[in-house]
């Protein structure tokens, strides 16, 4: 049983994907990635994710900055102000993230069944 954790401990597929693999990550980097500024507020990603709940929302871009993926910058302002922004690590992921979009818009019709 010790091995079995060693080896899911130090397998970097499920590590890294395990940081933004699940249902909201990708789409947040990705919006972000779109961005003509490369920076959101909280409710601009809100109108773009309707389906998304503000608390999940909330939950993954707090996940997206443990891991380094994305910088939250908060202003001292009244009403407070709140930017997201990608790292210089979540950048490098969008390569990979493009050529997974590229892939799906590709093969939807084979991947997506009714």
């Amino acid at each position: 049983m010790a091995d079995i954790k060693a080896d899911y401990l130090a397998c970097p597929i499920r590590q890294v994907v395990s940081r933004f693999g699940d249902k909201w990550s990708l789409l947040v980097l990705f919006l972000l990635n779109r961005s003509d500024t490369g920076v959101l507020r909280f409710n601009e990603m809100r109108r773009f994710m309707t389906d998304c709940s503000q608390k999940m929302l909330s939950q993954t871009l707090k996940s997206l900055e443990q891991s380094h993926l994305v910088h939250r910058e908060a202003f001292p302002e009244v009403p407070p102000r709140v930017e997201y922004s990608l790292t210089e690590t979540g950048r490098s992921l969008m390569p990979a993230l493009t050529a997974l979009i590229n892939w799906g818009k590709e093969h939807f019709d084979e991947v997506v069944t009714a």
